[in-house]
């Protein structure tokens, strides 16, 4: 991949479609009647992303593998519940609104015709594309997503921080470390190890039983990290309360092997791709198919001229 240099902004695509899909009307449609509310919505969100926040790259980061088989050997449960049995997909397809799915297509086109870099890697998902690019970055970047998860990659040594959508992309929290250690009590390297003790039912992640959110953050405050947590299971002075020593030595193969499932990759073999913020579409002629073909309008004429500017 190419050196990244300037203000990196980050799209968990996805995360934002998913936004784009329930905050805007499905009566938002194409000339020949397809809903295209995702589509519209998601261009909307990135004008007004790329207009308040003037990043010099920007890379819409995709799920190639929403569900990675590496992560589900280790957690068999991980996304389990997700999995929509459907027969023309196969018993491994994530089960989305019907006319969700026929939109990603749209965007994935336009995203291409306008020069926006487009990421998607086997067998990775859009965080671990994302953890990889932050681990390269040579500036400050800009996550915006909807996934706690990536918290995980907050430095605020390193400019990096996460944009949460509170109300479409107009009402963002800025995450940076002392919000997190405000609300739990640790930093975004701590955070990897608070989610992997408290577990995530929205990814079937089981966590260790009876260790919630603020117990969870209270041993790492005693204990450093989860190897200091596990390792006082051994020593009859820790300040572990029978029960919790009793749970964490039961959970011991859970907490083998979920830092691998929770951890965003940063290995991820990326793309030599070029995320330099484009000023003009890359394929002005497409994009003026794509826009008639859709009925993108001024969605899309908008982000154009804010590129433009």
């Amino acid at each position: 991949m190419r050196d990244v240099t300037g203000r990196l902004m980050l799209l968990d695509t996805a995360s934002l479609y998913f936004r784009a899909y329930f905050g805007v009307p499905e009566s938002v449609k194409a000339p020949d009647g397809t809903p295209v509310n995702a589509v519209r919505g998601l261009l909307e969100f990135i004008d007004r992303l790329v207009k308040d926040h003037r990043p010099d790259q920007l890379v819409a980061c995709m799920d190639a593998d929403w569900r990675p088989q590496w992560r589900v050997d280790l957690i068999p449960t991980y996304k389990a519940h997700r999995v929509a049995e459907v027969r023309e997909s196969g018993p491994d397809a994530e089960e989305v609104p019907d006319t969700l799915s026929p939109q990603v297509p749209i965007i994935e086109a336009v995203l291409d015709a306008v020069g926006i870099a487009r990421v998607g890697v086997e067998p990775y998902e859009a965080d671990d594309v994302i953890g990889t690019f932050t681990a390269h970055a040579k500036g400050p970047v800009d996550i915006v997503t909807g996934d706690r998860d990536l918290y995980q990659l907050v430095d605020d040594a390193r400019g990096i921080r996460v944009l949460y959508p509170i109300k479409g992309v107009g009402s963002l929290q800025l995450t940076d470390e002392a919000f997190l250690r405000e609300k739990y009590g640790v930093d975004g390297h701590g955070y990897v190890d608070l989610a992997l003790l408290r577990g995530d039912p929205s990814d079937g992640l089981p966590g260790v039983p009876g260790i919630g959110e603020k117990t969870a953050a209270k041993l790492l405050a005693e204990f450093g990290d989860v190897a200091g947590i596990m390792a006082a299971i051994d020593d009859p002075k820790s300040k572990l309360t029978p029960s919790q020593r009793k749970r964490l030595d039961e959970s011991r193969p859970y907490v083998a092997v979920a830092p691998k499932v929770v951890r965003v990759a940063d290995d991820v073999p990326l793309p030599d791709v070029d995320p330099t913020l484009p000023h003009a579409p890359r394929d002005p002629e497409l994009v003026g198919a794509l826009a008639e073909r859709w009925g993108l309008g001024g969605s899309l004429q908008r982000l154009l001229t804010t590129l433009g500017a």
